[in-house]
């Protein structure tokens, strides 16, 4: 290893990995939405989409509630769908609140996503029938580890011991 690589600690990185992993199976689901034409749609916002047009509207602390989401993260999400065409918003029942809905492009498409998260969920499915340790059993124990001592409990102390934090 040169001194550069040395120096530079994104050189490895156990996280990454993951992190591509999710970015390309995201990708791969926009590029069915793109192939369908559903243009401007990002798999992250699909699962707001499909609870309002399930539970009807709501405003954007229940919305984020209902998919464990801070509000301060929903109203951003809320901002951007809003922006690509997929809800509106109204003034809610105090000047703090704001209801959000389908627009009727959302509505039109609604039972495609709908089908697209069935066949996700089946092709995940598969995917941990092929594997020796399933994915939602690592994300189950790595939960309960994360509640024994939380991540940044975790990274706090690494960074205790390490001169370059001080």
């Amino acid at each position: 290893m040169n001194g550069q690589e040395a120096s530079d600690p994104t050189r490895h990185s156990r996280w990454r990995p993951l992190r591509l992993l999710l970015e390309a199976m995201d990708a791969d689901i926009a590029r069915l939405y793109a192939e369908a034409r559903i243009d401007g749609l990002k798999p992250s916002w699909v699962m707001e989409l499909l609870r309002l047009h399930a539970q009807g509207p709501m405003t954007i602390a229940e919305l984020a509630r209902s998919v464990g989401r801070t509000h301060s993260a929903m109203s951003q999400k809320v901002a951007a769908m809003r922006a690509a065409g997929w809800v509106r918003t109204s003034a809610g029942t105090d000047a703090r609140s704001k209801n959000v809905m389908l627009t009727a492009r959302a509505s039109r498409v609604a039972g495609r996503l709908a089908a697209e998260w069935r066949a996700t969920e089946a092709a995940v499915a598969e995917l941990e029938a092929e594997i020796p340790y399933p994915l939602s059993r690592a994300v189950a124990d790595i939960e309960e580890a994360l509640r024994r001592k939380s991540f940044h409990d975790r990274i706090a102390g690494k960074l205790a011991g390490d001169t370059a934090w001080q």
